[in-house]
């Protein structure tokens, strides 16, 4: 490993074929290269879809009423049916592994913008009537102010938190914390200011919203007995699909709805949206790994085809040195140390290049779908791993060839 002799040798031997070590190298170059670059851009699209979660629960569904598809119970189908207030405790008593249920209702229904001003400015915006536990599942943060609590719950207080689009259009630079906004001819207190997290968006725009207390919201906006839907969070370790699967069938028993009709409660499942995100990028690094090693062992194959040409040109040198004593072992070290030469050179430079690449691309590149593409030290590490070992292999076979040949026979070769 250190002979000094010996690797003026490989130099010799490599320089001799400028051109053929360049195209040699440049092909495993490439696949460590393309291998870098693809699972670098496949964490930053990874961390730009899955960041964008940042703040919700990912273990959370929501459940809302539809109408029915089945005759149930003296029934027709198509019965229209809604939650209500006797509902959150039935669900709170008889689910188990549930960490929150939320009720929430909106004025208007679902994207639905209603009448709200401030000294003379008027805007339309979402307006939500929750509980203090639904900020546990919302993607925000709070700027300014607070969130709703409980005494905003028990006491019905006309108070609100607005999001910043809110503040932007009704306030300006004015500051917004105890001022009174009027909410379809009902005034209510700000008192707090919400901000949105993450870059995705589920449903309506956070920083367009506004939150008021549940029972609140009920009086004022004649919601008496009405929940519109429920966000549930499941406890750590529990599988929110099951939870999901006992809600109906604890509501169908309640509102007299056929436990068959799947089609009676709506539903939206953020874990299994995450999972499949997740599977998605798995999907995608394994491919990027596939694709990856395989061009590292085509450019391996590319060494150890080299090494055979580089063989049969040397028959009489490897000839003479065997007749002059060398052992197998000697002629093999050095065929095997070329061929490892050419992976280690060829493999850092394609490393070195992805690196650069990847982080050109953070520098200048980033944006909603990319973010910090990188590949961490052990992707590296395994990366090398690989190609050291098909680079073993392919200086390991042209030297077993090699030492096929007699040394009579090479001495005679022309």
């Amino acid at each position: 490993m250190f002979d000094r002799d010996r690797w003026g040798e490989i130099w010799q031997t490599l320089s001799r074929n400028k051109l053929r070590s360049f195209l040699t190298m440049f092909g495993v170059a490439w696949g460590i290269f393309m291998l870098t670059v693809m699972l670098g851009m496949g964490k930053g699209l990874q961390n730009a879809v899955l960041g964008g979660f940042e703040g919700f629960a990912t273990n959370s569904c929501f459940i809302w009423t539809m109408p029915t598809t089945k005759p149930y119970a003296g029934f027709k189908q198509g019965r229209f049916f809604n939650f209500d207030n006797e509902d959150i405790e039935i669900i709170r008593r008889n689910v188990p592994g549930i960490e929150v249920c939320s009720p929430q209702l909106q004025l208007g229904g679902w994207q639905g913008g209603n009448n709200v001003s401030y000294n003379g400015k008027i805007g339309a915006f979402s307006i939500y009537g929750c509980e203090p536990e639904v900020i546990t599942v919302e993607a925000v943060r709070l700027p300014q102010g607070r969130f709703l609590n409980k005494a905003d719950l028990v006491e019905e207080r006309k108070v609100a938190v607005i999001g910043v689009e809110v503040v932007n259009q009704l306030f300006g630079k004015d500051e917004p914390l105890g001022k009174y906004i009027k909410i379809n001819g009902v005034f209510f207190q700000v008192v707090g200011v919400s901000q949105k997290k993450s870059s995705a968006q589920m449903g309506d725009n956070p920083d367009a919203k506004i939150y008021v207390p549940f029972t609140t919201f009920q009086k004022a906006f004649n919601s008496l007995n009405e929940v519109h839907w429920f966000t549930i969070v499941a406890k750590p370790g529990v599988d929110v699909a099951e939870v999901e699967k006992k809600i109906r069938l604890v509501m169908a028993r309640k509102h007299k709805v056929d436990p068959t009709d799947q089609s009676a409660f709506g539903s939206w499942n953020m874990q299994q949206f995450y999972m499949m995100m997740n599977g998605l990028f798995i999907g995608i690094a394994g491919l990027s790994w596939f694709v990856g090693i395989f061009s590292l062992i085509a450019g391996c194959i590319g060494i150890g085809n080299i090494m055979l040409v580089s063989i049969k040109e040397r028959t009489k040198e490897i000839g003479i040195r065997r007749s002059l004593g060398a052992t197998p072992r000697v002629i093999t070290g050095q065929i095997v140390q070329e061929a490892l030469t050419l992976i280690f050179v060829a493999g850092y430079l394609g490393l070195l290049a992805g690196v650069l690449i990847l982080e050109a691309i953070r520098s200048f590149g980033e944006g909603e779908f990319l973010k910090d593409p990188s590949v961490n030290i052990v992707v590296a590490i395994v990366a090398f791993v690989v190609l050291l070992v098909f680079g073993l292999l392919a200086g390991l076979l042209p030297a077993v060839r090699a030492l096929r040949i007699k040394a009579v026979d090479a001495l005679r070769a022309e």
